[in-house]
């Protein structure tokens, strides 16, 4: 099945090959056939293998030939004087994986065979001749780097702001020790998206609670109090008591946790500027002092403020002149949040 799935030609060809049968032309509408997959010239790497598998006896699998190949340090290996092979560590410049991938394909192209009694050693094929002497060359599939699908967990917390992670993973212990109580399941009593909105928005009421999403009469008069009484437990810092976007606030909730604008970057995987551009918000509306966020020592600061007061920028709102006149020494960011210091 394996072999099937990194086939390179026409899939129902080589089922009905399997069943006996014989589709003279590519079907033209399998996956293959519509949208023919990358690949990429085999036949060195194809050698090693099939050279690796004959000159350690044909008597082993995948795995162990695949260690033969990379150079494996290993004790079974030196054991069977596998280490003094030509083929020893050969394929040091492919993965594991690749050299899985390959395998797979020459076993399902009938280059290779798989003993079964032999608990799954490899053995040459009469096909694998030819390739073995550089008659022939060889295109296999290339393997493509798939990313890492999110779980589901994390797809959950993907709504959720860094600040409010703490609260929501409260709500679900609190949710699982009522639905024990119960014998239900903990769905029962609320969903995730609504343990979510709950994190999020923090109701203080009953009120404002019955205004969130799966939140009904019977629930809310059921466990409305105690998920409330738990809300209030993790209140909001001041900080965060704004108007502002939930970016812009992910980056003050990590500033006051303890994180410069650099440690922000980071972790969040921002530019500098996009941090300093953050406080510069909250520096508009007094959130901030900018002495707190900004790397600049007394002098500099000054001579920065001398200039924006020499170049009208407060007036003009215009930072370029002011980048350009200071030679480009301070980041756009660091700029922006001296503007809305001075400048309001």
């Amino acid at each position: 099945m394996l072999g099937l799935c990194e086939l390179t030609g026409c899939r129902r060809q080589a089922l009905l090959a399997y069943l006996g049968e014989t589709l003279p032309e590519p079907c033209g509408n399998c996956d293959n056939c519509l949208l023919p997959p990358e690949t990429w010239d085999a036949q060195e790497a194809a050698r090693k293998a099939l050279s690796c598998v004959y000159r350690t006896g044909q008597r082993f699998g995948v795995n162990y030939v695949v260690d033969v190949l990379r150079g494996k340090e290993d004790d079974r290996i030196r054991r069977f004087g596998h280490d003094r092979l030509s083929t020893f560590g050969i394929g040091a410049d492919l993965s594991i994986s690749e050299w899985r991938s390959l395998f797979r394909q020459l076993i399902a192209q009938g280059y290779l065979g798989i003993d079964v009694a032999g608990h799954g050693s490899l053995r040459l094929t009469e096909k694998s001749r030819p390739l073995l002497r550089g008659e022939q060359g060889l295109m296999l599939r290339r393997q493509r780097k798939v990313e890492k699908e999110k779980s589901k967990r994390e797809r959950k917390l993907s709504g959720l702001r860094a600040f409010d992670r703490p609260l929501f993973e409260s709500l679900r212990v609190l949710r699982l020790e009522l639905a024990e109580a119960q014998g239900v399941p903990p769905y029962v009593i609320f969903h995730d998206a609504t343990l979510t909105e709950l994190a999020r928005r923090r109701p203080a009421s009953l009120h404002e609670m019955a205004a969130i999403s799966g939140v009904g009469e019977s629930k809310l008069a059921r466990y409305g109090q105690q998920f409330l009484l738990h809300i209030r437990e993790y209140p909001l810092p001041d900080l965060l008591r704004n108007n502002l976007s939930d970016t812009v606030n992910e980056t003050l909730y990590l500033f006051n946790s303890g994180k410069d604008a650099q440690g922000i970057a980071q972790e969040r995987e921002l530019k500098l500027t996009t941090v300093f551009s953050h406080f510069a918000e909250a520096l508009e509306v007094g959130l901030l002092d900018v002495t707190d966020v900004l790397p600049l020592e007394a002098e500099e600061y000054t001579q920065i403020v001398r200039l924006m007061e020499h170049l009208d920028v407060c007036e003009e709102g215009r930072l370029k002149p002011l980048y350009e006149a200071l030679d480009g020494a301070w980041d756009y960011g660091i700029l922006r949040c001296v503007l809305a210091a001075e400048c309001g």
